[in-house]
């Protein structure tokens, strides 16, 4: 590490990876480049971290002496009383002993707004001094609005670091406070490198009273009661236990299951371990017991508002294929099956997951010059269009490339890296770019009227959506209606797909799950056990068909 001279101190610059700047030296002890001086010079000043950033926390870390100082409320929101309402249950959960929330409002009701302020509550009640945020990507986008909206509301003397999943082993090594999980949905999965250091960074294991305070913040909390690991302390708390009734460092996801079944949830052995009951009655049954843990606890643990604008429209679009079309649709159809059954009778998941990956970019290949000029006709009709796609190559190029060469500007946030995710959005939301293409699933705003960070106000063309393809997660397709369908703007969504063809199976089957995620405590997995069936993938595991960021 440098030594900072009299009158000098240290400075953390955000220099993007591969780029090499002068005066901005790497220094692998804290993994970020530095400058040593009394003053930022100017051409370095551009990659100076933000406030409430990982950047400012680790330079304020350094220079303990001479922290930069946090800015003023900018009092830019005015929260509404649906939102102080979230925050005072928060804090009553709070008061009364609770280690974790769940805040499942609908997308767009404000939940951003209402865990920054539950946040700001539960430090004046706990005397704490760190708080840690954890957003879902785009970081270009989500990690600037959460800045922007504590910055707005007033830190509340609070030191704030906002990172996003994928950069949670930066701040392992930290004791924190209090914790928001944005998009708590993430963590379904006890198997990965992310939800190992979220078991650190949370204190997931700890006893109740020794646990940081947890606002897990998602409209779409899980496809299963099986899925909701996260939740465990919350659980375990409410029902009186310890937490390793309900955790293990070596097994947490079986011990979790374990759980859930020792209090009455149906769980059967399937192919892939442990799996939810397939029995209707069973199924409705446990998700009225698993909310009720939290949300009937007193205080509740759990606060959910449907949004007063109402359910999301959604309908089928169908694609007429040309003969040539058909013929070209049909072979790849052929194609997969034949793939897919060499791959069932090896029991290949490598090989049958390659298979209907290819088979699903392909199908939306042959279709993206019938989504395109749906899409002109949509903005000849004064109308701006979201465009979900899942795919890159096969999917938002080709449809990006089309439209631009229709004379339509579009903007695009997708591939990591390609483009400058918020700079995009302002574009769409603008109006400048009539049409925006996206891979992303959450956490950006499309709707209309929105009031953007600099003031202004974002256009009020009315927006419609269109899943260029259809979504085998209801979590995921939930979450990407959310992203028009907000704040009082009413945006219809189309599911485009060949006629006559799978495809439209799989979109019917799509809007089910829409509907079954609404539910509080997430939707059941019987829609992918649906599309497993038609595609004749049902001996892949589940898995294999949420793959998609969810």
């Amino acid at each position: 590490m440098p030594e900072a001279g009299p009158g000098e101190r240290l400075w953390v610059l955000d220099v993007p990876y591969g780029t090499q700047v002068d005066g901005a030296t790497w220094h692998p002890a804290v993994k970020t480049h530095l400058y040593v001086g009394q003053t930022l010079p100017a051409h370095l000043a551009p990659y100076a971290p933000g406030p409430y950033t990982l950047g400012r926390f680790v330079e304020n870390t350094l220079n303990p002496d001479d922290p930069t100082p946090a800015p003023e409320a900018t009092d830019a929101f005015e929260p509404r009383r649906i939102q102080f309402e979230a925050a005072d249950a928060i804090a009553e959960r709070a008061a009364a002993g609770g280690r974790m929330f769940l805040l499942a409002d609908e997308p767009g009701v404000g939940k951003t707004i209402s865990a920054v302020l539950g946040a700001i509550t539960v430090g004046d009640l706990r005397g704490a001094h760190k708080v840690l945020v954890v957003a879902d990507r785009p970081a270009a986008i989500t990690i600037g609005h959460w800045c922007r909206t504590i910055a707005a509301l007033g830190d509340g003397g609070l030191e704030w670091v906002v990172i996003t999943w994928d950069r949670l082993e930066k701040v392992a090594d930290h004791d924190w406070d209090v914790i928001i999980a944005d998009e708590a949905h993430a963590l379904g999965r006890t198997t990965t490198k992310r939800w190992k250091l979220w078991a650190k960074v949370s204190g997931h294991g700890r006893a109740h009273d020794r646990a940081p305070f947890v606002i897990a913040t998602t409209a779409t909390p899980g496809h299963t009661p099986l899925e909701l690991p996260y939740l465990a302390p919350a659980y375990a708390q409410v029902l009186g236990e310890p937490m390793k009734e309900w955790t293990s460092a070596t097994q947490p996801g079986p011990t979790f299951t374990a759980a859930l079944e020792r209090h009455g949830v149906g769980v059967e052995p399937g192919r892939y371990g442990a799996s939810w009951t397939t029995d209707p009655a069973r199924r409705a049954a446990d998700l009225k017991l698993v909310r009720g843990w939290l949300a009937d606890e007193r205080p509740p643990a759990m606060l959910h508002r449907a949004a007063p604008w109402g359910p999301v429209p959604i309908s089928g679009m169908p694609v007429a294929l040309t003969p040539a079309e058909r013929a070209s649709y049909d072979a790849e159809w052929g194609e997969f099956c034949r793939e897919m059954d060499l791959a069932r009778r090896g029991r290949n998941v490598v090989k049958g997951r390659a298979a209907l990956l290819r088979f699903r970019q392909k199908a939306g290949l042959i279709r993206v010059d019938s989504t395109v000029a749906w899409i002109a006709q949509q903005v000849e009709a004064e109308r701006q269009v979201a465009c979900s796609v899942e795919f890159v190559s096969t999917a938002a190029d080709p449809i990006a490339d089309r439209l631009r060469d229709s004379g339509l500007d579009v903007a695009t946030i997708y591939g990591r890296d390609r483009f400058d995710a918020e700079a995009e959005r302002l574009r769409f939301q603008t109006g400048e770019a009539r049409v925006c293409v996206f891979t992303t699933v959450a956490s950006i705003s499309l709707h209309a009227g929105e009031t953007l960070a600099d003031g202004r106000q974002a256009s009020t063309q009315p927006r419609v959506g269109v899943f260029h393809q259809a979504r085998f997660s209801g979590i995921a397709a939930r979450q990407v209606t959310g992203r028009t369908h907000r704040d009082h703007q009413v945006s219809p969504w189309h599911i485009a797909y060949a006629e006559g063809t799978v495809e439209e199976q799989v979109g019917r089957v799509m809007v089910e799950r829409i509907a079954a995620a609404s539910d509080t405590v997430g939707s059941d997995t019987a829609g992918l056990a649906d599309v497993a069936h038609l595609l004749g993938a049902d001996w892949l595991p589940a898995t294999t068909l949420t793959d998609d960021g969810t």
